[in-house]
């Protein structure tokens, strides 16, 4: 398959010397706006007490103009108190003054100064805290899901994989489109913005220590390219990719995709399925809607099952893998079931409850 304009796409990143950055979700916080607005307002708020308090005891006060301290040379010492400006034309000099401007006014005055400063503290601040979570992030990531791709295949894909008790923690999104990566980090996952084909920003997402990749891109070339990427950088995860074309699938197998997902035919079939049998369309509907009427899940065999033939155990079983071939239920060299063999089933789903280790749900939309 000829792999058309990656070669401009990739230069294109070259010219804007992107800059790949690994998101974190974070909790969601007022516009910056309103956090000055707040501040000023608080500021205010403490010259106001403190020109009033000054004002209550003026008589304590001394001006070196006119000897009198009216509610103007309370708001003025107010002013030139709390910046620290001080040009000592109105003192305090009586006990009572004093002791107020040692318990009352200096608190204030360090109050007005963290106020006028938070914002600056906090941007001084932001870039450290961010790199500490981010390195807390890298040293407890493992055995995790990345995605390439937000869009409608990979939302549900990792909707679904969520359903079986993953953690939203354990799935990091990787999307060349930065309000995409937003998108996600305020739903709950880490996002990495850049381009997947480049290993530089694979490995931003730890993709060496994921368990499994899910390649939900909109090109079938491009999903070709990361597919090889990432087979590279890990050779254990399982990864699966969803190709536009049928025709594209053997290629997507051969660069190193465990399983690869048609979504053009797939839904082509599903909609012939839906005009033959309305009814057998409902039910393939369901068994792809992880969570809720019947889940196919993939659970190993149990002691109580050995022995036995497909037939003769409690699930629905549709086929049996043994090794690397997947048999029938009804395949002749299936016989009975060994305790390496794994089932997959049909079972009534249980909203809420938490899938065991060993069962793999069997649906990537």
């Amino acid at each position: 398959m000829k792999l058309p304009g990656h070669d401009a796409i990739a230069r294109q990143a070259d010219e804007h010397l992107v800059t790949h950055r690994v998101r974190l979700p974070r909790k969601v916080v007022e516009r910056p706006i309103r956090q000055v607005a707040k501040r000023l307002l608080l500021a205010l708020a403490v010259l106001v007490a403190t020109a009033l308090i000054v004002y209550a005891d003026h008589d304590g006060y001394n001006d070196n103009s006119d000897r009198a301290v009216d509610l103007l040379d309370a708001f003025y010492y107010a002013t030139v108190t709390l910046s620290t400006t001080g040009y000592g034309d109105i003192t305090p000099v009586s006990d009572s003054a004093r002791f107020t401007n040692i318990f009352v006014i200096t608190p204030l005055r360090v109050l007005f100064l963290i106020i006028l400063v938070g914002t600056t503290l906090e941007v001084l601040t932001e870039r450290t805290r961010e790199e500490w979570r981010l390195n807390r992030w890298r040293s407890t990531l493992r055995d995790h899901t990345v995605v390439v791709g937000f869009g409608t295949k990979g939302r549900s894909a990792i909707q679904t994989v969520c359903a079986t008790g993953l953690k939203k923690e354990q799935v990091v999104v990787v999307d060349p489109s930065s309000k995409v990566i937003e998108a996600a980090t305020s739903e709950g996952y880490v996002g990495v913005v850049g381009d997947a084909t480049r290993s530089e920003v694979l490995k931003r997402a730890e993709v060496h220590r994921a368990r499994q990749i899910i390649i939900a891109t909109q090109r079938d070339d491009t999903a070709v390219l990361v597919t090889l990427t990432a087979r590279q950088l890990n050779r254990g995860a399982k990864i699966v990719a969803a190709v536009r074309e049928e025709e594209n699938a053997p290629l997507l197998q051969q660069s190193g995709a465990d399983a690869v997902i048609t979504s053009a035919s797939a839904a082509g079939r599903l909609l012939g399925l839906s005009v033959l049998s309305p009814a057998a369309a409902m039910v393939m509907e369901d068994l792809i809607q992880q969570g809720s009427g019947l889940d196919m899940i993939e659970r190993p065999v149990v002691k109580a099952e050995v022995g036995k033939t497909p037939r003769e155990t409690e699930d629905l079983v549709v086929s049996v893998v043994r090794g690397h071939r997947v048999l029938g239920y009804d395949d002749q060299a299936v016989g009975t079931l060994q305790l390496t063999d794994r089932l997959i089933t049909i079972v009534r789903a249980s909203p809420g409850a938490q899938v065991a280790p060993d069962v793999r749900p069997l649906r990537q939309e």
